[in-house]
């Protein structure tokens, strides 16, 4: 099968990213030829169809011709048209995947592709279909669902980064791109999570073209020896922004005796965090590689995802449980469903630091968990060959119409 994956960047940055890049090799490994459709960028992976990738935008250059192509881009330019339409004729998919696309490349791509009678599949990896501002979240980091009936909240309330006109920008753009567009440019869409799946539906998005399949971490992370012994240090895996709800995790140790908390990310609020938390509970060691992160994650107590934002299928708890190691997560988002209650890990209500330090303290008092389940279960719903599986369901039945 000749399958095109569409995302915005083509490197490691996010999860929509890592999970198309491994999309790209899962996808290859079983015999499949593979295009990639991306933003052009200097940190982006190379790539044999990238001559097709439309040239790089910013949205906050201080150049007025650069800021003007920045703000029509979401709408879909002529020279996202010109390059995505040529990749269609010279790659001639049976199948067009995309991922995070808006702004960046749009969802006009999507549009071209159906109106070619090329399937659309859709993965959803955060809320921007019902939320213009991505994270169902308002300026002062309240859970906000306000534009799910209406997108002008958005304006009202300058839920993108404070900016009247960002927000105007994210307004038009939800408005150009609405639900009923949206739906008729897309074959299905792939919710990772049942979360995300109920909120599409909450937003008016019609169930039938919805499918639940959760994340996938590769083959190799569930081979690796599960460590039977632990040490006493609780990890903290991801950005340091607010809505992960770093700083909420950080007061709580500042106070814990019992336990170490060692911080692998980076992000906008490190250096405010490092000098306002430190301590020697509280270990900041930035962005680290998988080969460095799993001997620290795998040999840990827990990993804690202390998230206040509706988080969707984090893969960090996938890669927690692919090593064995028990999650204590918040009660937000897709993250309850993915944890079962003292099997492994454990949950607390979202920005509440007595729960969460109570939740650490049953976690060190705790003797029992067996990892090895924890890493067997895990593998039997997360693993590449399900997820593949389950995908080239959807590929097929998608084709077949």
């Amino acid at each position: 099968m000749k399958i095109i994956l569409a995302n915005k960047f083509f490197y490691p940055r996010g999860g929509d990213c890592i999970h198309t890049m491994q999309l790209k090799d899962l996808l290859e490994q079983y015999g499949h030829e593979v295009a990639i459709f991306s933003m052009q960028f200097s940190e982006n992976c190379s790539n044999e169809y990238s001559n097709y990738w439309p040239s790089e935008v910013v949205f906050n250059s201080k150049s007025p011709i650069k800021m003007l192509s920045a703000i029509a881009r979401p709408f879909g330019v002529s020279e996202v048209k010109k390059k995505w339409t040529a990749l269609l004729k010279s790659f001639n998919p049976d199948i067009v995947h995309v991922h995070n696309i808006h702004s960046q490349l749009s969802p006009v791509i999507a549009q071209i592709a159906k109106k070619n009678n090329i399937p659309v599949v859709w993965t959803l990896h955060d809320y921007k279909l019902i939320c213009p501002a991505y994270t169902c979240m308002d300026m002062q980091g309240n859970v906000c669902e306000d534009c799910f009936a209406n997108p002008k909240s958005v304006i009202t309330k300058r839920c993108i980064k404070g900016s009247k006109l960002g927000s105007y920008l994210g307004y038009f753009e939800a408005n150009t791109w609405n639900r009923k567009n949206i739906e008729k440019s897309t074959s299905v869409f792939i919710s990772p999570s049942k979360f995300l799946k109920n909120k599409m539906e909450q937003a008016g998005y019609n169930s039938s073209l919805i499918q639940q399949l959760y994340n996938f971490a590769d083959k190799a992370k569930f081979s690796i020896p599960v460590v039977e012994k632990r040490n006493i240090n609780c990890v903290y895996l991801g950005r340091l922004c607010k809505e992960k709800g770093i700083e909420t995790l950080c007061k709580v140790f500042q106070n814990e005796t019992n336990a170490n908390l060692i911080i692998i990310g980076d992000g906008p609020l490190k250096h405010e965090l490092e000098k306002k938390y430190a301590s020697k509970h509280i270990h900041f060691i930035g962005y680290k590689p998988w080969e460095t992160i799993k001997d620290i994650l795998g040999n840990a107590l827990c990993m804690i995802i202390p998230s206040e934002w509706y988080e969707n299928n984090p893969l960090t708890v996938i890669e927690s449980f692919a090593l064995g190691t028990p999650v204590i997560g918040a009660r937000i988002g897709g993250i309850p469903e993915l944890i079962d209650e003292g099997v492994n890990g454990f949950t607390f209500s979202p920005g509440n630091e007595k729960d969460l330090s109570l939740q650490i303290n049953k976690m060190v008092s705790d003797a029992s968990w067996n990892y090895k389940l924890i890493q067997k279960n895990a593998s039997n719903i997360f693993s590449q060959d399900i997820y593949y599986n389950k995908l080239m369901s959807i590929y097929n039945e998608m084709k077949s119409k």
